[in-house]
């Protein structure tokens, strides 16, 4: 069941990747990008728990402290200076 949890993890983190490279707007790729690193922590987790390594959790917890934080950062820096993107690049 965990090997099944671990494949639907690493599909749903493609997914991610997808939305974070192909994403409409700069939202939509911030917001995947935070999906891709919660799954991350889901994953470490999951990991740890097959490979009978309780101290993945630690790794899993600081992981997600790092990734909101970067989140809260990178909104902040566009909520300043927000993109111009009705500019197209050539």
């Amino acid at each position: 069941m965990f090997l099944t949890a671990t494949a639907a993890i690493l599909v749903v983190m493609l997914m991610a990747l997808i939305r974070a490279f192909l994403g409409p707007t700069l939202y939509d790729r911030i917001l995947a990008v935070n999906m891709f690193g919660t799954n991350t922590v889901l994953l470490i987790a999951v990991v740890g728990f097959l490979m009978g390594r309780p101290e993945f959790l630690d790794i899993a917890m600081v992981y997600a402290l790092v990734n909101f934080i970067s989140v809260i950062a990178i909104l902040r820096y566009f909520e300043y200076s927000p993109p111009d993107e009705t500019v197209e690049h050539k």
